[in-house]
């Protein structure tokens, strides 16, 4: 077996370190294609609906590649999966910057690119790093969820930057070159398969832990998928999911409108969405050892009803103070969700099968942001009002703090 420790450093936080970067590009990635709206609108032509409407399908299909490249990652492995990912998108951003008519941009930025940065995003990297982590489990996930936190608050000033001097053209080529660089330097020299049987557990519990810990199987790990998909704790927390995708994409995508329709200029209204992303960065840490220490249930379900909270106060703010200080507390809990879903699946069903399960659940997070998308806009057109999204934003996620709470208990790892 390799060394994995130096000067008592452990190897697993190599990997997460550099998954973390890839994870802050492709997420990055994927939430900044806004900004490329515009600008490609005006140079191929396209209105803005039919664009939008290729982002929309791309979403959907972002969201069925999860559970494929989970389970290519449990067949093949990790280090497989990411080079796979890494030429997708180079074969998809040449296609992209080439393609002129509608049809070809739809399947090279649409399908192909998403396939490519769904390879190459968190899901792919949960079970290895599940796989190298049982004590401190939560807190190497939850840096993976700081990579994506990361991504939106990095990458959308430097593509806005980036596609003013450069183009939209060499910003998407540019972004598959510097991907490249770095993805197949972390697929050879960094990714290991071969995790140590102790994991991270501290020398003085490697003697007793094997047997009593989290470590040992799962009762539930020697299960089929098919035996999986048929017990309650998966559906649990898909439906969990659904209404953290169906919430942070609502914000992400009606946030800022919401906030000028309620009187906000378009500046504060900016600062007040981009401050939660930006107070989650720091948050994670803390959350992520928190989720090591007590039970991850009793995490996610704070998690979720304190975003219920936010969402509301949110609409509800008619001052720059109350929106900053909700913005504030929102960022705290913004992130997390799906890497405690992870934690809590691998404690559950075992490591072996995490990234495939991750990958489907996460399916019914984006099918829950492409129907916040669609109703957002059509309640308030509708209606004239943004409490009626908001407002079941708010209701789902009561519920799936409810029904966080009778998720399984695992054994705390001292």
């Amino acid at each position: 077996m390799k060394k994995t420790h130096l000067f008592n450093w452990y190897f697993g936080w190599n990997i997460v370190a550099a998954t973390v970067v890839l994870t802050l590009l492709s997420s990055g990635m994927r939430m900044s294609l806004g900004v490329f709206l515009l600008p490609i609108s005006h140079d191929l032509g396209f209105s803005r609906s039919l664009l939008s409407g290729m982002i929309a399908i791309g979403m959907l299909f972002y969201g069925l590649a999860m559970p494929v490249a989970g389970y290519l990652v449990g067949r093949y492995g990790t280090r497989f999966v990411l080079l796979l990912g890494t030429v997708i998108i180079v074969i998809s951003s040449v296609w992209t910057v080439w393609a002129r008519d509608p049809i070809n941009f739809f399947l090279a930025f649409g399908i192909a690119s998403s396939f490519g940065l769904a390879f190459v995003s968190s899901i792919s990297f949960t079970q290895i790093i599940s796989h190298w982590f049982t004590r401190q489990r939560g807190m190497a996930l939850f840096f993976l969820s700081t990579g994506g936190m990361a991504g939106i608050a990095v990458m959308i000033p430097v593509f806005t930057f980036t596609i003013e001097w450069f183009g939209w053209q060499n910003t998407i080529l540019g972004f598959a070159v510097i991907f490249t660089l770095l993805a197949i330097p972390t697929a050879i020299w960094i990714i290991r398969e071969d995790v140590p049987e102790q994991t991270d557990l501290l020398p003085d519990s490697q003697n007793t832990t094997h047997k009593t810990t989290s470590r040992a199987p799962s009762p539930l790990a020697h299960l089929t998928l098919s035996q999986i998909l048929q017990t309650k704790p998966f559906w649990l927390l898909c439906l969990g999911l659904f209404a953290c995708g169906f919430s942070m994409n609502l914000l992400g995508t009606h946030g800022v409108p919401m906030l000028m329709d309620h009187g906000f200029d378009n500046i504060t209204s900016s600062y007040g969405i981009g401050l939660i992303g930006l107070v989650a960065i720091f948050s994670t840490i803390i959350l992520g050892k928190i989720s090591d220490l007590v039970q991850r249930r009793n995490i996610l379900a704070v998690i979720y009803f304190v975003r219920a909270l936010g969402f509301i106060g949110l609409v509800a703010a008619t001052s720059k103070w109350q929106l900053f200080t909700v913005s504030i507390i929102g960022g705290f809990v913004w992130s997390g969700t799906i890497s405690l879903s992870a934690a809590i699946m691998a404690d559950v069903y075992g490591v072996k099968q995490v990234g495939l399960l991750t990958g489907l659940t996460y399916l019914g997070h984006q099918v829950g942001a492409m129907v916040s998308s669609w109703l957002g806009g059509f309640a308030y057109e509708a209606y004239q009002t943004h409490w009626i999204a908001f407002g079941m934003a708010s209701i789902f996620l009561v519920l799936a703090a409810a029904i966080s709470i009778t998720l399984p208990t695992r054994q705390i790892i001292k």
